[in-house]
């Protein structure tokens, strides 16, 4: 291919993608700029309200008028940016965008809510809602599932991968899964040809267990991990691998995932054949790229690294990280002091 007809393509895409992006009409547009003040209203009322009551009909309003705005003409080009609180993302190919959020229940619960938005030519919605139903399953990694019983996530990350003609969609994602642990979820999302429905996992997973068990395949993959711990988990470009910290447990307790804590070691996945294959040491020390990528990632300096070279625990640091992680427990829980004075309250 000459220089001449290099040229010529990339003026043409150029050209697309400008009328592509000039659909939205200017009035469309002014509209969504209103309606995004009320979404943002809603979507903050959603976490912050004091009562239940105020927060889930904030939620049904931010639904709502989500869905009102997404039926706007080529919606699909508005990117929402003030609304902060939902996760936006779109994958290489951009034929669609998954969108994220989450209600809080209770103190000790969050709901995770989601939908699926589609690209289309006409500038019709097409949409998925999410319904989570990760409260409901006892074993989330055993099984494929639909739009209608999602593992429900807050995704910060898409990676997407082509097997045999057909395109998969990493999805990384955060859940504040109890009281006392987080979770991080790495899921495959993928389209049904005939139906054009989203699937969620599927045997794309090989992990290899710590003992001498074989190599096992799971349809999902998570690490869960004491609520106050800083976690590594996402993608590195340079390596093409999905990277996350190991765990163990600071007291000992293999089998109360709500103390595991990272180590300094780091494991991964990478892509070989349409699955993720695990491997089990990929460096020791955090790359510039995953330090401060996102609130929810975390990461945890090499200095810090409970492990040595050679691979032994250093007791004193273990001590030290769980007395941290203690503190920013008690400190979470702290009463706040009441208002005094005249006025109301």
């Amino acid at each position: 291919m000459n220089m001449k007809t290099l040229f010529l393509l990339f003026i043409s895409v150029m050209c697309a993608l400008g009328s592509m992006a000039q659909k939205l009409k200017a009035a469309d547009r002014k509209q969504l700029q209103v309606r995004e003040d009320s979404l943002k209203a809603y979507a903050d009322s959603m976490i912050n309200a004091r009562s239940a009551g105020k927060r889930f009909l904030s939620d049904s309003n931010f639904v709502r008028s989500f869905v009102r705005a997404l039926k706007t003409p080529y919606s699909f080009d508005y990117p929402f940016d003030s609304v902060t609180s939902v996760s936006m993302l779109y994958p290489a190919d951009s034929t669609f965008r998954i969108m994220t959020w989450q209600l809080k229940k209770d103190e000790y619960m969050y709901l995770q809510k989601g939908a699926i938005q589609m690209r289309t030519t006409d500038g019709s919605l097409r949409l998925f809602p999410l319904f989570d139903a990760s409260m409901f399953t006892a074993k989330p990694i055993d099984s494929v599932r639909s739009r209608k019983n999602w593992i429900g996530a807050i995704y910060y990350k898409v990676i997407q991968k082509e097997w045999q003609g057909r395109k998969y969609y990493t999805l990384l994602g955060f859940d504040g899964f109890t009281v006392s642990s987080n979770r991080k979820w790495m899921e495959v999302l993928s389209f049904d040809p005939q139906s054009g429905e989203p699937v969620f996992g599927g045997p794309y997973f090989v992990v290899s267990p710590d003992s001498a068990k074989k190599s096992q395949v799971q349809n999902r993959f998570s690490i869960e991990y004491k609520k106050e711990a800083s976690t590594t988990f996402n993608y590195s470009e340079d390596k093409d691998m999905v990277i996350f910290d190991h765990l163990i447990s600071e007291s000992d307790e293999p089998n109360r995932p709500e103390t595991f804590i990272p180590d300094g070691d780091f494991e991964g996945f990478q892509w070989k054949d349409g699955k993720w294959v695990q491997i089990k040491k990929v460096f020791t020390e955090v790359p510039d790229e995953f330090k401060n990528v996102d609130p929810l990632l975390g990461n945890a300096p090499a200095d810090d690294a409970i492990r040595d070279k050679e691979g032994n625990i250093d007791e004193k640091k273990l001590e030290e990280r769980s007395r941290k992680n203690d503190e920013k427990s008690r400190e979470k829980v702290k009463p706040k002091p009441k208002k005094t004075g005249g006025g109301n309250q």
